[in-house]
């Protein structure tokens, strides 16, 4: 919400406001026997205390224009000092700085011009007291006390609002996020198989048309699971309130038919999981093995890959190590020559920190590369 958008006042602050210009008025009138025109200009005086949460800037303005007239009547001083502070201080809250500080300004003004001509028209005590600068300085203390509670109210709701807006914002991006990256894995995954499978067909479709109809199933196939995952994350965006589908997430049980899709495009996969994991880790797990599986399949195939899974002791730990060649195109390696590198290393170990784990990937000593995260569970 807008902090410069005025809020309408609740219906408790509003009779509490006609309480306190009642009260008020009562005070200024005090010793004052019957009702004359003086008590009844007094009485209207105080309508602006009444008021000042609806019409803020009217009802300041009202009060700087009654203020020296309550003072003529020699009424209450304190009592008129404190309408145009109460006044004051929705104009403060709901005004930018400079036009609060323009009010600030008039209101110190007006006040200590009535203050001073009432003073000067009233009778004098022997003693000389009080001083008319500390009377004024006493009403400016009060005025400017107002108007910086009020400033800083409002300081304080620009703040939650700019806060909140950020918070809104990180939550969209977050979100965003999140859907290019399941979008990244699913399409990253698929291809890759896709592409070294329409390879194989290509090759052996004329000798062996048989294995080379098998290769196009399996594409087929793994096309179709693709679709049907894009069309789900697509739901969750036109769905009112982001209400995912029916369809259920892929999660450890997927992770054998993860292994079979691998080896068909050329990379045999020792698959083992032990332990049960949460359901809310459960994707993210399977979008770790699936990226650093792709990842070989993209860059090692033909290989051998030892994949696992395990959760021992609060801790969740995974791992996928190939025995083909360690190089791999890094983030960093992508931004230093200018090549167009992939983002699964990136987005492997973003899952890992969401959960505050520990994220390795790199060349293994002699052949092979390696991944591993882990993390524990609160």
């Amino acid at each position: 919400m807008n902090p410069l958008v005025r809020r309408p006042p609740h219906w408790l602050l509003i009779h509490a406001d006609t309480a306190v210009a009642v009260l008020l008025a009562l005070a200024s009138t005090t010793g004052r026997a019957g009702l004359n025109v003086s008590t009844a200009s007094a009485l209207v005086c105080w309508l602006p205390v009444a008021v000042r949460r609806i019409r803020p800037v009217p009802a300041y303005c009202g009060a700087l224009l009654t203020a020296p007239l309550v003072l003529a009547l020699q009424m209450n001083r304190m009592a008129t000092i404190a309408v145009v502070a109460l006044a004051l201080y929705p104009v403060s809250l709901t005004l930018p700085v400079r036009r609060s500080a323009i009010a600030l300004v008039a209101g110190l003004l007006v006040t200590a011009g009535a203050l001073l001509v009432s003073m000067a028209s009233a009778p004098r005590r022997a003693n000389g007291w009080p001083d008319p600068a500390f009377v004024v300085g006493m009403a400016w203390l009060v005025v400017g006390a107002s108007w910086s509670l009020g400033t800083a109210a409002r300081t304080r709701r620009e703040f939650a609002a700019r806060e909140a807006d950020r918070r809104a914002e990180k939550a969209v991006a977050d979100e965003r996020l999140r859907i290019v990256r399941e979008l990244h894995d699913v399409i990253a995954h698929s291809m890759s198989v896709i592409t070294v499978r329409a390879g194989v067909a290509a090759k052996v479709m004329d000798r062996h048309p048989e294995e080379g109809r098998e290769a196009l199933r399996a594409i087929e196939e793994i096309g179709r699971g693709s679709l049907v995952e894009m069309r789900r994350f697509l739901g969750v965006l036109r769905s009112p309130g982001g209400a995912p589908e029916s369809t259920p997430l892929p999660g450890l049980a997927d992770l054998p038919s993860l292994a079979h899709r691998a080896a068909e495009a050329g990379v045999r996969v020792d698959l083992s999981v032990s332990g049960t994991v949460p359901d809310s880790m459960e994707l993210s797990v399977y979008r770790i093995v699936q990226e650093a599986i792709t990842n070989v399949v993209r860059h090692a195939a033909p290989a051998h890959c030892r994949a696992g899974v395990s959760v021992a002791d609060g801790t969740v730990s995974i791992s996928v190590v190939d025995d083909g060649p360690g190089r791999r195109i890094l983030p960093a390696e992508t931004a230093e020559t200018g090549q167009a590198g992939g983002h699964g290393l990136v987005g492997m170990r973003e899952r890992t920190m969401m959960y505050g784990g520990a994220f390795e990937a790199g060349p293994l000593p002699g052949r092979g590369f390696g991944v591993y995260a882990s993390w524990e569970i609160p």
